[in-house]
């Protein structure tokens, strides 16, 4: 049995609180320390796990401190770069939130610092570990070429959600935040090149610093001649009404994700139903001499369904496997690397008012 790995927590944040758990429930994990900058949030996370773990207001004092031999990082986008190739030069494996950093040059050089190191990346895909979603790509793989996909998620947030959503749009948008997520899933589905980017965006309120948004709607054409778009807002504007959507149509018919408890309305705000799934719906195209449908709906009941933080202690096995299986992750960085390139070409697209050739 090989020894546990000692892991150093940086954030404390609603996915920081998650990770954490999973590693102090994890037998492979050992918590060597919990870095925030607000004495408020680490003691509330360490009371949560029990108050034993020590904790620290400097990252870089901790890394040096208790000397871990992984980091995980949950902190806002804009401290990634520094905060990973900070643990990479300290001889540490990194879990690290998406998205991967603010932009694709810092993206770049952290996938860069992590082969050259010779240590794990993984960046939190927290869909990629999801089996109904896993499902909903293997489905939407048969339904043939191109293919035509559609999704979104709109946040209404109010109160302490709404400030966290303010915080973040400090430095990074929400179509480049969640983006990453459905982009990444369109990228498995076609596994063709994306080329082509367009995107827009607004502002729908005065307490975003200026030049910020809040809304953002991307749309990206595959080589293959896919397409697929992307929406995302947030804020006490937003609505409810078909703010989760999730949709897939090929040649051969269409596959739709039935989420009743994450489409109700008052659930935007609800992370654990951005990945409730219930059900897949898969329609058929095929007609019979008559013109009629050849075959009915049929519809896919899951029953695994996850809830956040089980989704979190799933990812965080993964990164324990790739450390003790020394897992070959390169395509699991350039994966990443290819959908932060479609969303910073959204960003471009909304800024300059041009379509962007990638």
């Amino acid at each position: 049995m090989p020894s546990p790995v000692k892991i150093l927590c940086v954030g404390a944040g609603h996915m920081g609180r998650s990770h954490a758990l999973a590693y102090h429930t994890l037998a492979g994990f050992e918590i060597c320390g919990i870095v925030t900058r607000s004495p408020e949030s680490r003691a509330a996370l360490n009371a949560g796990l029990g108050g034993n773990y020590p904790e620290f207001a400097d990252f870089h004092e901790a890394l040096r401190v208790s000397k871990p031999d992984a980091v995980s990082i949950s902190t806002y986008p804009d401290t990634h770069a520094d905060y990973a190739s900070a643990a990479f030069d300290a001889g540490c494996h990194v879990f690290i939130e998406k998205p991967l950093a603010e932009t694709v040059e810092a993206a770049e050089r952290i996938v860069a610092k992590a082969t050259a190191s010779g240590k794990k990346l993984v960046i939190g895909y927290i869909l990629r570990h999801h089996p109904s979603w896993i499902k909903f790509i293997e489905v939407a793989q048969t339904l043939g070429k191109p293919l035509v996909m559609r999704m979104n998620l709109n946040q209404q947030s109010s109160g302490a959600n709404w400030q966290t959503h303010k915080n973040l749009m400090s430095s990074i948008s929400p179509i480049i935040d969640c983006g990453v997520h459905y982009v990444d899933v369109m990228c498995q589905m076609t596994r063709s090149k994306p080329v082509r980017v367009s995107g827009i965006g607004a502002r729908l309120s005065d307490e975003l610093p200026e030049g910020k948004i809040n809304y953002g709607h991307l749309q990206v054409t595959f080589e293959d001649g896919s397409v697929g778009w992307y929406e995302a807002g947030w804020g006490p504007m937003m609505s409810e009404v078909a703010f989760f959507v999730k949709d897939v149509v090929g040649p051969k018919g269409c596959v739709s994700i039935v989420a009743d408890k994450a489409a109700a309305e008052g659930q935007s705000a609800n992370v654990d139903a951005h990945t409730q799934t219930q059900a897949l719906r898969l329609h058929h195209s095929t007609l019979t001499a008559e013109g009629t449908f050849a075959k009915s709906d049929d519809i896919l009941r899951l029953t695994d369904e996850p809830n956040h933080d089980e989704l979190c202690h799933r990812e965080q096995e993964f990164f324990l496997n790739a450390i003790h299986g020394d897992t070959d992750l390169t395509d699991h960085m350039q994966d990443a690397l290819s959908s932060m390139r479609i969303v910073e070409a959204a960003d471009e697209s909304f800024r300059t008012g041009k379509t962007v050739e990638l």
